[in-house]
């Protein structure tokens, strides 16, 4: 099925890199199409305008239009994680050259926001027990890459070791 909504993102005139690093990092991905600057501009002829690509089926646009707009938290895309494993492998990808912040959220080397998420955090932070919610949220708040059995163990009233 054709996705009716596509996000675009602006870039000053990494979108080819930034798309090959995205195509790298997450599996079924692929570029499917890149267009250039004519003579009729505003960029440089023969230069990247946009890039489409498309990350586990996702589909993206990333376009070269100059420094005016950069990227900032407002917006982040969510990584839904089967387990441990998948959190460590996507926050390390996307920490190489980025920065850590808290929570499960990250800033990729492009300045793109990502929140990279454990299956079950839903259950865990909303539990019906308001005691068991409140303190996987307060372990959550101490965590910059989220620890699923650390959440998980908070949650239960286990002491961190």
């Amino acid at each position: 099925m054709k996705s009716k909504i596509i996000p675009n993102l602006w870039f000053d005139d990494q979108a080819e890199e930034a798309a090959a690093f995205y195509v790298s990092v997450f599996p079924n991905s692929r570029v499917t199409s890149v267009s250039r600057y004519t003579e009729a501009g505003p960029g440089v002829p023969g230069s990247v305008m946009g890039v489409k690509f498309e990350l586990d089926g996702q589909p993206f646009v990333g376009i070269n239009g100059g420094p005016l707009f950069t990227f900032d938290e407002a917006v982040s895309f969510q990584i839904d994680c089967a387990d441990q494993a998948e959190v460590d492998y996507y926050w390390e990808r996307l920490t190489d050259g980025g920065q850590e912040s808290w929570c499960g959220w990250l800033k990729d080397r492009y300045g793109l926001s990502w929140q990279v998420v454990p299956q079950g955090m839903e259950e865990i932070l909303g539990h019906p027990d308001p005691e068991h919610a409140r303190r996987a949220a307060e372990a959550m708040f101490g965590m910059k890459k989220l620890d699923v059995a650390g959440l998980r163990a908070a949650a239960e009233g286990v002491p961190a070791s």
